[in-house]
């Protein structure tokens, strides 16, 4: 018989990836078990007990190294299946955590709860938002300006910032400041194009340039309406707008 595919390995890589490969799995044997395989492999660096290579240990060990790295690519696949499986959890829990977030920033906000209530305490942030809201909703467009526009000095990053800032454009909607309202309302559509305020912006922008007497750059927005917002509650009335307009 020829010189098995192990046999050139004999005086080099064989013994030191057998000691490599114990040493991997200690925790898996017996301190027993983890010396005999290291007197196995130094006996193979000496060459047997006759002082000659051992050739059929070598073919033993290399059956048992062959196995041992059956095991190994076993493992490594469980591994990886693992890890392919957690990468899919995290990804399905963040958007899980977007979709909640997202529908807690609803355009009303909840009332805020009082200790009757029994609701748990909240930030300055959300009680400044909601203490702006209350003016918008009793009417009283100047202190709805003021509250709202304090609190994008004061939180520009907030998650409500596109919502304060359409408030604030509707108020001055309200008061017939149409020109504050078409910036604020463009603010919004171009800030926050992903946000449930856009196509509402960019329609009341359009309402707020027909009252200014701007029918070309009101059909303007109206278009985009329904260029970029196609599924939204406002493109039906955008498409009325234009056809009112003539240019539907």
């Amino acid at each position: 018989m020829g010189r098995t595919r192990y046999g050139a390995r004999t005086q080099g890589i064989l013994p030191w990836a057998l000691l490599g490969i114990g040493l991997a799995l200690t925790a898996c044997v017996t301190p027993a078990e983890h010396r005999k395989l290291e007197r196995r492999v130094i006996d193979m660096e000496r060459g047997g007990k006759g002082g000659s290579p051992d050739r059929s240990r070598v073919a033993e060990l290399g059956a048992q190294l062959d196995s041992m790295q059956a095991s190994l690519d076993v493992l490594a696949g469980r591994v990886e299946v693992a890890e392919h499986r957690a990468q899919q959890a995290m990804e399905e829990a963040r958007a899980a955590r977007a979709a909640a977030h997202g529908a807690a920033l609803s355009s009303e906000p909840a009332p805020e709860a009082t200790p009757e209530q029994g609701g748990g305490p909240v930030s300055a942030e959300v009680r400044e938002y909601r203490a702006a809201y209350a003016e918008w909703r009793g009417g009283n467009s100047e202190a709805c300006i003021d509250q709202f526009k304090k609190f994008l000095q004061t939180y520009p990053s907030s998650d409500y910032a596109d919502d304060a800032t359409y408030w604030l454009a509707d108020c001055y909607f309200k008061q017939g400041n149409y020109s504050a309202a078409v910036l604020r309302f463009d603010d919004v559509a171009r800030q926050y194009p992903g946000g449930n305020k856009a196509a509402d912006a960019l329609y009341r922008q359009g309402e707020a340039l027909l009252r200014m007497g701007h029918g070309k750059a009101a059909g303007n927005a109206f278009e985009k309406v329904l260029r970029e917002y196609p599924d939204s509650a406002r493109a039906p009335e955008a498409k009325r707008q234009l056809d009112l307009l003539g240019s539907g």
